[in-house]
Parts: structure tokens; C-alpha cells; sequence
């Protein structure tokens, strides 16, 4: 196996950080005027974090691709990092968009697509009730809430170095000691994690056993598969673990899709056969419009509804004045309907087969102590030789500079990788041509790096 020149790797990481410079003065200029009254200079202050010192500024995209204010078209396997998993701008989408603008936003009340709606997410996902949330996580928030008022327990579990977005008590790690605590640079929780959450890591099921043991746990929240510290498969026999002893605390068992929506239509929890009490899922299910859904079953439902005070609703924590507006249910049933079809992803996950193949046939040719590894549509390469098991593993092979280096090397050959990871996403309307670019561009930057 090759082993990696660090200084060479320094040196070529100075030499795409100029050519990216010099090749987009418009995004550096309306950068520098964002910066005046915009923290960090971005809208949302993880978009610092791109390759490139500075983010590129968009000005359309359709499909799978998208252009930037310096006249460059990009293939996009970023997507919004899933949110526009349909594809930008997917034309049943924003039909229905267009049409519902026309009749009105949002209402605080019903639109008749509502029910299609819940009927197709029974059907998918064979959870019998749902609510809507603006993000899932909202959904996970608000899901949480439910739990604990349901079991009356305080506490939720979650896996080291999950992500279930912003909610607080998911921001748990442990330390290389094995000490949980508070996640790196967690801003400001309102109270030490360690006393709302305990947390694990994935697979490891007499670490679960233990921590639902005490019966102080209201819900575990868990990705099927792990995918934010890179895609981490379960183990032979977890997930049926991990229902029987859930079950056994009486615990409830939350599973968000958020991320392993791109398995098929109907999730991981579908195409395994998973028996959640709840499900979250959120980003493409509304084709970019912000909107997101928890579904739960009928006992779950029939438990909650028995404790809630009709008086109180609007009170309770859960909710919001925009959850349920029109705009966002009519553009979910034309994604659900006309996008995010069964034949849409088999073309997302044949691609994805084809982006896996190309990539580990690179690695191959050059003897690389790498590997990949694929989730449906979604697709990662890993600097080190085993799969990690968990997301401590995880955390550990990451390799900063490398990370920089490739997406850095790939956007300056106009094509956008998922930042903070070596990930990609097909959409339904990204091509083979689209996958085998990529493939190019990938072996270029190993050449780069060990010819």
C-alpha cells in the first residue's frame, strides 16, 4: 500500500487554494460585501467551513447541476447536503409550488393535499399518524418531547458523534478515555448534556443494554445507519437488538430518516423492515421546501392524545405558527407523487453503484490503504483500510487536510462533493456521465498525489 507525502499533500493543497482564488473574483467580492452585515460573511455559518476559504455564490441550478456568479456549471453530488436530493428544481415541484403561491401560504388550517399526504407516508414508512414540522429538527425536537411526556422518564440515548441537527441533547460524546460529556465547541447548552442524554456508541449492544437498563430512558433517536461522522452500517443482528431491548425497558424507539432516505422510497426502516414507535424525517421529502414529518404508531398516538389538554395545545412545546402550512404540504405531495418515485430511485441507486465501482477500481489501480462505502444513492470513500464500527472509529480516521485537499481539487474541476465529508448523493436526474466525470477527476487527484 502507498503511504501519503504529507509535505507533497501541503504543497498541492497551496497550489488549488490559488487556482480557486484566482478563478472566482465574483463569489470573493460579493463574499468581502456579506461580510459587512452577515456573520461570518454566509447566511448560515456552517457555509464557512467550505474548501476554498470562501463559498461559491449560486445563481440557478437545475438537476444535478448548478451555476456561479463566475460563469462556471458545476455537477452537484453535495445536493444541499440531501435537501435537494430530487434534484434542483425538480418540475412537479415547482408546479405545485407556483400553484399554491397563487392560493396562499400558509392559514393555520388544512389544505385537502394533506390527506394524500398522510396516507402516502403510512404506506411508505407503515407508521399510522403523522405531524408536520419545518425541519426534522423540529421533528426529532418535538418527537423527543412526546417521548418523555408519554413515559414520564427524563433522559433520551443517542450513538457518539450522531446528528439529529440542532437539538440539544444530541450534542453527547465520548471522550478518547471513554468519558461522555459535552461535544467540542457545543454552544451554549442549557444544562450539561450528561443530564438529559446518555450515549453510546453504535453496535454495541451491551452498552445499550446497560444505559436502557436503569429505565430512566424515554427514547433512543437513532439513524439506522450512521451518516453525519460518515456512513457506519449497523452490525448483523443490531437493529433486532436494539427493538427487543427497547421494548423490554419500555423504551421508545425513535428512528429518523433524514439522511437514509436516499435507500428508497420508503427509508431504511422500509427496505429493512424496521418497526420504529416514531420516525422523523425531513430535507428532500418537500423538493428543497422547508418541511419535515414525525409519524408514530397507533399506541404511541393513543398514549399521547390521552395526556394532552386540548386547552393547552398551542402551549405544550410542539409546533409552530409555519408547521402544516400550505405551501409546504402542497409541495410534499407533488415530491412524494411525481419525484421521489419508486423508478426515481432506482436510477439513484443504480448511479450510486456505478460511483461506488469507479472510485474503489481508482483506489484499486493505485494500491490505495483506502476504501468505500455505500448507503442507496449515497456514496463515501474512506481514508483507512477497515470499515469503522462506530462513530468514535469514525471520528478518528478523519483526515482534515486530506478532506481539504479533495473537495478543493474536485471544486476547481467543477464538481461539488458533500462538505465535511468525501461523500456524494445522486439525485434521479444526475447522469452516468455526471458519475463517471467524477471518477476522472478522482484518479487526477490521486495522481496528484502519489505519481
Amino acid at each position: 500500500m502507498r503511504t501519503l507525502d504529507r509535505t507533497r499533500l501541503a504543497a498541492q493543497l497551496k497550489v488549488e487554494e490559488t487556482r480557486f482564488l484566482a478563478e472566482h473574483p465574483q463569489s470573493k467580492a460579493l463574499f468581502e460585501q456579506a461580510r459587512q452585515h452577515w456573520q461570518g460573511g454566509v447566511p448560515m455559518l456552517w457555509m464557512v467551513r467550505w474548501a476554498g476559504n470562501f463559498p461559491i455564490f449560486v445563481t440557478q441550478a437545475q438537476g444535478a447541476h448548478f451555476q456561479c456568479v463566475d460563469g462556471y456549471e458545476y455537477i452537484d453530488f453535495c445536493l444541499g447536503d440531501t435537501g435537494a436530493m430530487t434534484g434542483h428544481a425538480p418540475a412537479a415541484s415547482v408546479a405545485a409550488i407556483q400553484r399554491q403561491v397563487e392560493r396562499g401560504l400558509t392559514f393555520m388550517l388544512p389544505i385537502e393535499d394533506l390527506l394524500w399526504v398522510g396516507e402516502e407516508l403510512t404506506r411508505r414508512f407503515g407508521l399510522p399518524y403523522w405531524q408536520l414540522a419545518l425541519t426534522a429538527t423540529d421533528a426529532n425536537r418535538f418527537a423527543i418531547r412526546m417521548a418523555r411526556h408519554i413515559t414520564g422518564r427524563p433522559k433520551i440515548l443517542v450513538y457518539n458523534y450522531c446528528y439529529h441537527g440542532t437539538v440539544d441533547e444530541t450534542y453527547t460524546t465520548i471522550d478518547e478515555d471513554g468519558v461522555p460529556g459535552s461535544r467540542r465547541n457545543n454552544l451554549g447548552p442549557p444544562v450539561d448534556p450528561l443530564e438529559t442524554t446518555k450515549v453510546i456508541e453504535f453496535n454495541d449492544i451491551p452498552a445499550l443494554e446497560t444505559a436502557l437498563s436503569a429505565g430512566d430512558v424515554a427514547c433512543v433517536l437513532a439513524e439506522p445507519v450512521m451518516t453525519n461522522i460518515g456512513i457506519v452500517h449497523p452490525a448483523p443482528g443490531y437493529h433486532d437488538a436494539l427493538r427487543e431491548i427497547t421494548r423490554r425497558t419500555g423504551t421508545l424507539l425513535i428512528i429518523d430518516e433524514t439522511h437514509t432516505i436516499c435507500t428508497g422510497p420508503g427509508g431504511y426502516t422500509a427496505a429493512h423492515g424496521l418497526k420504529p414507535d416514531m420516525l422523523t424525517l425531513g430535507k428532500p421529502i418537500a423538493g428543497g421546501v422547508p418541511a419535515a414529518v414525525y409519524g408514530f404508531s397507533a399506541e404511541i398516538n393513543q398514549r399521547f392524545m390521552h395526556k394532552l389538554s386540548l386547552e393547552d395545545a398551542d402551549v405544550g412545546g410542539i409546533g409552530g405558527t409555519l408547521a402544516g402550512n400550505a405551501l409546504s404540504v402542497a409541495a410534499m405531495r407533488a415530491t412524494l407523487e411525481h419525484v421521489l418515485t419508486p423508478a426515481a430511485y432506482a436510477t439513484m441507486l443504480s448511479l450510486g453503484e456505478r460511483y461506488e465501482a469507479g472510485v474503489m477500481d481508482v483506489i484499486r489501480a493505485w494500491e490505495l490503504p483506502w476504501i468505500v462505502k455505500r448507503l442507496g444513492g449515497r456514496v463515501e470513500y474512506w481514508f483507512r483500510q477497515v470499515p469503522p464500527l462506530n462513530g468514535g472509529e469514525a471520528a478518528a480516521a478523519i483526515d482534515a487536510e486530506l478532506d481539504r485537499y479533495m473537495h478543493l481539487f474536485a471544486l476547481n474541476r467543477r464538481i461539488l462533493m458533500t462538505p465535511f465529508h468525501n461523500m456524494a448523493l445522486m439525485s434521479p436526474l444526475t447522469t452516468e456521465s455526471d458519475v463517471d466525470a467524477h471518477t476522472r477527476v478522482f484518479e487526477d487527484a490521486v495522481w496528484s498525489l502519489y505519481a
